[in-house]
Order: C-alpha cells, then sequence, then structure tokens
C-alpha cells in the first residue's frame, strides 16, 4: 500500500471515528429541550470536513495514541469549531444565511436558539475533553490547551479582529492579517494537533515541530479559503461566496492578490513539508490534511 493510500484509509476511518463520536456526544433530540437539542445537531452533524477531529488522530497515530483515547478530544476540538461557526453566521457577526450547504441555526430555527445552541455547543466540549481516557495531568494540559485557543488569547480575539477591520479591511498591513488568522482560524488547528501529541505524551522538540507544521497549516487554510471567496460559488462552498468582498473584508487577496495569494499557498506547503519531514513516512496523514486545506474546493 503506497504511503498516499494508506494515507487516505486511515482519514476515512478516522472521519467516520468523528461522525460517530459526535453523534453519539450530542444530546438526543427527542428530549426536552427539543429545539435546542435539535439546533446543536443541526449546528454539528450536517456535513462538514472534520478536519480538526482528523488533526487531532494524525497526530496522535505519530506517537502510537490509541484511536479511542483519541476521540474525546477530537470529538471536543469539533464541537468547538461548530459553536463558533454557529455564533459566527449571526445577524450580528458575519450575518450568513448559508453553511455547509444548509440554512445556518439562526435561520432554521431562531437567533435566540442558535445563541444558545452555540454556548451548549461549547460547554459540551469540555464536559466530553474531560472524560479523555489519560492519566490527570495529561487530562489537565488538554483541557488548558483547548480553553486557551478557544478565548480571548486565540479563537474569540481572532473574531474581535476580523470585526474590527470589516468594512476597511484594505487598511489592515499583511502581517495585522496573518496575526488576525493566526488567532481566529490558526490557534484551533494548533490546538487540535497539540491535544493529539500530548494524548501520546510527545516530548518538546517534536510539539514545536507540530506547532510549526499547525501554524503554516492554520494560514493555508485561510488563504485558500479567501482565494475560494472570490473564485467558488455558493453551490460549491456551502456558503454564501463573494462576501468577504462585498463587506469589505480584510482578506489575502484583497491585500496582496490573486497571484501573489496562491504564491503564498505554495511556501506554506513548503513550510507544512518541512516542520514534518523528521517524522518521515509516520507524517503522512498529516501531510494529506496539508494537502486537503491547500488544494480543497470548498
Amino acid at each position: 500500500m503506497t504511503g498516499q493510500v494508506q494515507a487516505g484509509h486511515l482519514l476515512s476511518g478516522w472521519r467516520e471515528r468523528a461522525d460517530s463520536a459526535l453523534a453519539q456526544a450530542l444530546p438526543d433530540p427527542q428530549s426536552s429541550p427539543q429545539a435546542l437539542h435539535a439546533a446543536m445537531r443541526h449546528a454539528v452533524l450536517l456535513g462538514g470536513k472534520r478536519m480538526r477531529p482528523l488533526l487531532v488522530h494524525a497526530a496522535g497515530h505519530l506517537f502510537g495514541v490509541d484511536d479511542d483515547v483519541l476521540d474525546a478530544p477530537a470529538s471536543a476540538v469539533e464541537l468547538i469549531h461548530a459553536y463558533s461557526l454557529v455564533h459566527d453566521d449571526l445577524p450580528a457577526m458575519d450575518d450568513d444565511a448559508l453553511r455547509r450547504g444548509q440554512p445556518t441555526v439562526h435561520v432554521a430555527f431562531d437567533e435566540a436558539t442558535a445563541i444558545l445552541a452555540g454556548d451548549a455547543l461549547q460547554s459540551l466540549a469540555f464536559e466530553v475533553l474531560a472524560g479523555t481516557k489519560v492519566d490527570d495531568a495529561t487530562r489537565v494540559a488538554l483541557l488548558r490547551t483547548l480553553a486557551v485557543a478557544s478565548g480571548a488569547a486565540g479563537m474569540c480575539g481572532g473574531q474581535a479582529l476580523d470585526l474590527a477591520a470589516t468594512g476597511n479591511g484594505s487598511a489592515l498591513p499583511v502581517a495585522g492579517l496573518e496575526r488576525l488568522h493566526a488567532l481566529k482560524t490558526g490557534a484551533l488547528i494548533r490546538a487540535a494537533v497539540r491535544m493529539g501529541a500530548l494524548c501520546g505524551h510527545a516530548g518538546d522538540d517534536d510539539l514545536q515541530r507540530l506547532d510549526r507544521y499547525a501554524a503554516a497549516l492554520g494560514l493555508a487554510f485561510q488563504v485558500r479559503d479567501d482565494i475560494l471567496d472570490i473564485e467558488g460559488d455558493s453551490a460549491t462552498l456551502g456558503k454564501t461566496a463573494g462576501k468577504d468582498q462585498a463587506q469589505d473584508k480584510a482578506t489575502f487577496p484583497a491585500l496582496i492578490g490573486l497571484a501573489a495569494s496562491h504564491a503564498r499557498l505554495e511556501e506554506l506547503r513548503t513550510a507544512m513539508s518541512d516542520a514534518i519531514a523528521p517524522f518521515g513516512e509516520r507524517a503522512g496523514a498529516l501531510a494529506a490534511l496539508g494537502r486537503m486545506a491547500i488544494e480543497r474546493d470548498r
């Protein structure tokens, strides 16, 4: 079995595990309060690339961690991601009606239910993570990693910077845009990779290599997203195309142009490859996820 075929087989299996674990973690939609539970399931189970759970499994695989140990952190990081999308789509933020090809939660239900669904998904993430089958010290490290990545020093801080730049995106310097995305998108991706490695008691040198890989991956993911907002369409993207331009948001194509944005993607591809090169063939799944981030069409 070639390396790429083997990586694809691993990713397919982990994707199925992630979907199953998420479905089991979410509350029964038939139990009260039904609307809240249905909204939570709508936010999580209707598609998605599952990039973050896959990163948890791929990083843990490097250190021989059993899949059943990684199910909890993989589910937790995806629950945080789902909550962030629910709130990101709200009228007070990006005000979007389409997500993963489906009506956003506040459209399918109502705005109040969407806010509560996001809140409940965030809480559920830490409940699930607290049940990870690891020693107490590792469990605390996992909880801290996800908490920091989710808050003001990570995803929420990046969202605040994004909102502040909306309407005046062209005034933001490239360095500022990269910092924005290192927080908004990159922090949770870095947390996913780091949590998988922490479950395998990775050493400091390995954690630093994986941090470099994750930083390049997170930025590549966002550069590609910005490009797709211009080159893609709503049917392909699963969300409203062209909104970044319409809202004068800070994007890489707006600041450096499409050609330079594609060139930046190639630089990031090299950075990812260099970071995980010392792991050799064991990092095949991480390499495949890097290619997915750069080559995806939605």
